[in-house]
């Protein structure tokens, strides 16, 4: 893989055995960045026929099979980072499928550098 073809987004393989059992429960999830609203900054994890993915949405990639989904203007913020999704003792987001599994997901990051250019698809919207 060269530095171009960096995702955007991965898991640790900790955060894939929680999707992974989310899963067995809800088959179709998606994730979503949230905003630092009610639940701060965490990913949180929704049935995909429960949640209305928008149009300023991007798509940055998919992590054991779901999609990962970020609002517009925070990855005009977070453009020049990898998101790494985690796990952490704790409670999920009061809306996310990790609540009430005393193990939530954790959004960590880290900058690209040097020659990482990680374009997203045009039809995001997002200017390159």
């Amino acid at each position: 893989m060269t530095k171009q073809d960096e995702p955007r987004v991965i898991a640790t393989d900790t955060a894939l055995t929680l999707i992974a059992e989310i899963r067995l429960e809800h088959p179709d999830i998606l994730f979503h960045q949230s905003g630092g609203c009610c639940d701060g900054s965490s990913p949180m994890c929704y049935p995909a026929d429960e949640y209305r993915v928008g149009e300023t949405d991007v798509l940055l990639g998919e992590i054991g099979g779901v999609p990962f989904y970020i609002h517009a203007s925070q990855y005009a913020l977070w453009q020049h980072t990898q998101l790494i999704i985690d796990v952490v003792p704790g409670r999920g987001g009061m809306f996310s499928l990790d609540n009430g599994r005393e193990k939530r997901f954790l959004t960590r990051s880290r900058l690209f550098g040097g020659d990482e250019v990680c374009p997203l698809p045009s039809e995001t919207g997002i200017p390159k």
